[in-house]
């Protein structure tokens, strides 16, 4: 004992002088360096160095120490001791002090990283900004005639003489991937027979033409026609007849998507027509969106096409756009201070994309040019005046009516260029439609043709030979800005097609399943990453063929459920009940496929010895992480049963491009639990209880773990005797009840106390937690580091109800009936207060929702920010919305913003002008309110609607329960609700004195939405029998991605002849933008910043990289090869993509 005292004391004695050695090298080679980056480190500031030098000198001083360590942890017993050689202790104020793993980080933020934001939020380009329109339009909604929400249309009869009148009548069938019937019902119903009318009716006469969007659908008619089917419609293709128009493999949602969705299921749309077609879309087509994104203008001018067109945007900025010509216009990103990002679009001036309000400002004149609607059918005109065919007899008539409704609508242009489309939803089923309007419209179009003095040339075309037609009239290259176009920036959100009837409930309709897709879409990217590794490595040990690489047809199917739910009455939550669970039975089965996908690939990449895998498709090595019973449940951990026999162990993934610091909880069956890292270090455990209920429990054990980027870790859990190392959670329960009776597993400690209405606080050494003893929600939060200070955040639960008079609330629309009231309840809540060494949190429970909030006391970003879970349940409730406000004193005024698509920011003004449910706008991610001291982030892992109606104020609605349909064709109201977890991060930060109030997240920012949305996977490797090989962490990167860079994506790209991945990878990054203003604290790993540079050849590690070729964003146009060793470059904002093959 005493020699072994000795050792431990020589050991400790040697750690501290290699540390104090370490501090000297590094004190020396700081003072020489003149200042260029900002430094963070643990212990506060840090005088600033060269980066390689620091990362040089940190990594050979880590590996002594490492080294020594080592030494001393094999001399003495790794179960009493912790890396630092200390147990957690409490400090002064009652917070739990852990021990650090020792490893120095650093932040280091080249200033010139920094000045995208400030030079843009300094700045108002020459651009037509929307909400400056916002600011100027009336919105006074005056009965404009025959266009009821426009003006009337005037023209002089000799306009066109010098020029005559150039018209394109785009046939086109707006086919839903599920809406009212499911999408195999519809497919089978109408769609297949659309295509295969389109393949007769076209064939015909070559002057028809024809447009399609949903690929989905088309891929899945190409499956089931022979060779014959498939040649003639390429002939038609390829021969102009027929266009693919925007060849995502859905029309997106463009308010609820995510842009990782958007782009992956553009990536399937355009992937699918390069292998089975060979074309390239040019030109975007959104005709139903329920308003529009400026992240879709800048995926699509980044996968190269040229032009775009969209529909559903408010009437009266449609009004006020046709009154100044300005319909199209240059979209221009309102982060760009150049024209890089500008894409030529076309605004639809009218009500709808039907016939009757296409061809004209008169729908009833419009109306009679829909030959579908002859008299006999099955479809009228409302206006109560039929279409007729069109004959010898009165041709002249019907070509003048109609010719007066073209010159009408081409007056709201700039070209003499006209665009009708012709065409709604699920058109061109049967034969006799497409003779209908082919044939009349045929001869409409040859009377025009042969009488000069109409001066015009009407078409039928494709969207393309129209806008190209405007080009050339304008005399400039395809998707240039012709002379004299205006250009704007920003969004289309929220949209109204008439009154104050606004289409901001579907921002939240159907949460569950908002949520259910965010967690698809993380898996898929974890397993796209996971499985690109796992086969690259593979290929690099030759040994190829033993994996199962048949897992690419589980990451196809996953891509393609992913992508189809992002369709615009998927996500959007405005489906019938029975599409909804065909959905959710797609998202689960794919789900489940995934997780397949990741632990196979998991198992690979952990094996120590490669020679020994073997993988047996009925023997999973790993299990899954969680479990759900049903497409409609919610997920349940993965119980790891621990007994005497020997370890578990636990395989870790993390799927962030960056190191990570956090937390992880594991559901266990013992309360005597010990963990060890892969190398024997004994961890902190706090053992806590799972809750079934409000007062019955069972054990659960959470701990401190730092994960390689991408990586995966490997962990041993031990059913033990107790380790000073494992600790137990205090938990008390305020009751006001004095009847409820109290069950607890022992050990663990549980406490009951009457309820009081004083305040109580929970801390961590970061923050500290207010909360109010009467509700049990949150009141202020505060720091608890240099400058200890309380701000005013006060949780608060409302609800809106709707309108009595005829017009009601809806999947679609939000008519509430005024303010909303706060959420009453008849008896106070149960609140629970859990406080440990790792977390502490604080549950209330009340009749229709349960709130969980959770610090982390863990160093960097995961123990910045509040961990929110909101458990809702209102299926009790009739025709009620729940929301979730935040009261604060940051003096916001009127302005507050919310994200596009995860991608970027948007500025928005609450409208007094405006009714309330004008004011909702999209978060699918984030949104924050700010002032010159404090930004406060709302970080969401679901989509949701949100608003700031007061100063100081942030309000999200959290679910909807609605009795009855809002008349937009659905046919019912949202009636089939789900207990739903809705998942937040509470981020408060302070400005930087002096700096400027900016529209971009900080880093800090950044990262929290990045852990809030790829939580860690907790994998643990099953018992066998004949035992455990050998298993090490897996860490791919042997450099560090840039602290400002995303990994979007490493995508397997398929094999051009088989359904298997070929021997390349797509990778795609993102560069973010930065807001430096913030006070930016440690994040819990190395962070730098390069000014936009990445050598790829550096980034992976064991891996040879054969190619690095730059290629468009859904991977369809290369550019000529880089070389290997080459550096790729990113702009602040930029997306790209690159086609590697890694080996």
């Amino acid at each position: 004992m005493k020699l072994k005292k000795q050792v431990t004391v020589c050991g400790g004695a040697i750690f501290c002088v290699a540390v104090f050695s370490l501090y000297l090298m590094l004190d020396r080679s700081f003072l020489a360096s003149p200042v260029t980056f900002i430094h963070f480190f643990p212990w506060g500031p840090f005088p600033p160095n060269r980066i390689e030098q620091l990362e040089q000198l940190l990594e050979e001083n880590h590996q002594i120490i490492s080294h020594i360590k080592d030494s001393v942890l094999e001399l003495t017993d790794t179960g009493a001791v912790s890396p630092s050689g200390q147990l957690p202790f409490r400090s002064a104020n009652g917070s739990w002090v852990l021990p650090f793993d020792g490893r120095p980080t650093f932040l280091s933020v080249k200033p010139q990283d920094c000045q995208f934001a400030q030079a843009w939020s300094g700045s108002k380009p020459p651009v037509v900004m929307m909400l400056d329109i916002y600011s100027l339009l009336k919105f006074d909604n005056v009965d404009g005639g025959v266009w009821k929400q426009g003006f009337e249309i005037t023209y002089e009869p000799g306009e066109w003489d010098s020029e005559p009148l150039q018209v394109f009548v785009v046939p086109h069938s707006h086919n839903d991937p599920g809406w009212v019937k499911t999408f195999d019902k519809y497919y089978t119903d109408q769609t297949q027979h659309i295509l295969n009318n389109m393949l007769v009716k076209l064939t015909e006469d070559p002057r028809r033409k024809f447009i399609w969007s949903e690929i989905s659908y088309f891929a899945k008619w190409w499956e089931s026609s022979d060779t014959h089917k498939q040649e003639a419609m390429r002939k038609l293709i390829l021969g102009g007849q027929l266009e693919m128009v925007t060849g995502g493999w859905v029309m997106t949602d463009e308010a609820n998507s995510h842009y990782f969705a958007m782009i992956d299921q553009l990536i399937e749309g355009h992937q699918w027509l390069e292998k089975n077609l060979g074309v390239t879309p040019r030109s975007g087509w959104a005709v139903d969106p329920f308003g529009h994104s400026a992240t879709m203008p800048y995926l699509l001018k980044r996968a190269n096409l040229t032009s775009m067109l969209i529909q559903r945007v408010h009437y009266s900025i449609k009004k006020h756009f046709s009154s100044s010509r300005s319909l199209e216009f240059m979209w221009r990103q309102a982060w760009d201070t150049s024209s890089n990002t500008d894409i030529f679009c076309h605004m639809m001036p009218f009500y709808s994309y039907d016939v009757p309000h296409t061809c004209g400002p008169d729908p009833k004149i419009c109306c009679q040019f829909d030959f579908k609607r002859l008299p006999g059918g099955r479809v009228n005109c409302p206006w109560k005046v039929p279409p007729r065919a069109i004959v010898d007899a009165n041709v002249a008539e019907r070509a003048h009516l109609l010719l007066d409704q073209y010159r009408k609508k081409s007056k709201l242009f700039r070209s003499k260029v006209v665009l009708v489309p012709l065409g709604d939803d699920f058109r061109y089923d049967k034969a006799l439609e497409w003779d209908q309007q082919f044939l009349n419209y045929q001869k409409l179009f040859d009377y025009m043709n042969s009488h000069p003095e109409m001066h015009v040339q009407a078409q039928f075309g494709t969207l393309t030979d129209y806008f190209s037609a405007v080009y050339k009239a304008s005399g400039v290259p395809q998707g240039f800005r012709p002379p004299g176009y205006p250009v704007l920036s920003g969004d289309f959100f929220a949209y109204a097609d008439r009154e104050d009837h606004y289409w901001s409930g579907y921002y939240t309709s159907r949460p569950f399943y908002k949520t259910l897709d965010r967690v698809l879409e993380s898996h898929l990217r974890g397993a796209e990453i996971l499985f690109s590794l796992a086969v690259a490595h593979a290929r690099h040990a030759g040994m190829e063929g033993r994996y199962p690489t048949s897992d690419y047809t589980l990451l196809t199917d996953a891509r393609r459920t992913v992508a189809l739910f992002q369709h615009h009455d998927a996500i959007a939550g405005t489906a019938k009940e029975n599409v909804v669970i065909d959905y959710g039975n797609r998202l689960l089965h794919s789900l489940q496929g995934l997780k397949r996908v990741i632990i196979n690939a998991a198992h690979f990449l952990v094996m120590k010895n490669k020679d020994v895998y073997r993988f047996y498709q009925t023997e999973p090595f790993l299990e899954t992480d969680d479990r759900r019973a049903t497409q409609d449940s919610l997920p349940q951990r993965t119980l790891i049963e621990l007994d005497q026999s020997g370890p578990r162990y636990l395989v870790l993934f993390n799927p962030v491009e960056q190191d990570r610091l956090c937390v992880v909880t594991v559901l266990v069956n013992s309360a005597r639990v010990r963990l060890l890292t892969e190398d024997g270090q004994t961890l902190p455990v706090q053992l806590s209880a799972q809750w079934s209920t409000a007062t019955q429990m069972s054990a659960e054990a959470s701990f401190m773990v730092r994960l390689p980027a991408l990586g995966l870790a490997v962990f041993h859990l031990y059913d033990s005797a107790d380790s000073p190392m494992t600790l137990r959670s205090d938990t008390l329960l305020r009751l006001s009840d004095r009847g409820l009776t109290v069950h607890n597993v022992e050990p663990l400690p549980l406490r009951s106390q009457a309820a009081d209405p004083l305040p109580f606080y929970v801390s961590t050494q970061s923050l500290t937690l207010g909360f109010s003893g009467t509700t049990g929600l949150l009141e202020v939060s505060g720091w608890e580091e240099d400058r200890p200070q309380e701000v005013k955040v006060q949780m608060q639960f409302v609800t809106y109800g709707t309108r009595s008079s005829k017009d009601k609330s809806g999947a679609y629309l939000f008519l509430p009936d005024g303010k909303a009231k706060v959420s009453y309840q008849k008896g106070p809540p149960v609140v629970r207060v859990v406080e440990g060494p790792l977390f502490s949190e604080v549950v209330a429970f009340y009749q229709h929702f349960q709130q969980t909030v959770r610090i982390h006391n863990v160093p960097g970003a995961d123990g910045l920010s509040l961990d929110v879970t909101i458990m809702v349940d209102i299926r009790e409730q009739s025709n009620k919305e729940l929301a979730m406000r935040l009261v604060t004193d940051i003096q916001s005024d009127d302005t507050f913003y919310t994200d596009l698509n995860g991608f970027q920011m948007q500025p928005r003004r609450h409208f007094l002008k405006l009714p309330l449910q004008a004011n909702f706008y999209p978060m699918p991610s984030q949104a924050y309110i700010q002032d010159s001291q404090y930004r406060l982030t709302l970080h969401s892992a679901q989509a949701l609607g949100v608003t700031s109606l007061e100063s100081g104020q942030l309000e999200v609605i959290l679910d909807r329960r609605l009795m009855q349909d809002d008349n937009r064709g659905l046919g019912q109201g949202l009636k089939d609700n789900k207990k739903t977890a809705n998942r937040f991060r509470f981020l408060l930060e302070r400005r930087s004195i002096g700096n400027k109030v900016s529209h971009f997240p900080s880093l800090l920012s950044h990262m929290t939405s990045a852990i809030l949305n790829h939580e860690v996977l907790a994998l643990p490797v099953l018992p066998k029998k004949r035992g455990i090989p050998p298993l090490h962490t897996f860490a791919p990167l042997k450099a560090a991605v840039p602290c400002d860079f995303h990994l979007l994506n490493l995508r397997s790209i398929q094999h051009q002849d088989t359904n298997s991945p070929s021997s390349y990878t797509a990778l795609i990054l993102h560069r973010k933008a930065l807001d430096c203003g913030l006070e930016t604290i440690n994040p819990g790993f190395n962070c730098t910043t390069t000014e936009g540079q990445l050598t790829v050849s550096s980034l992976f590690r064991n891996l040879d990289l054969q190619l690095l070729q730059p290629v468009s964003l859904s991977l369809m146009y290369s550019s000529p090869p880089l070389g290997n060793d080459s550096s790729v470059s990113l702009e602040p904002m930029e997306i790209s993509a690159f086609r590697l093959r890694l080996r």
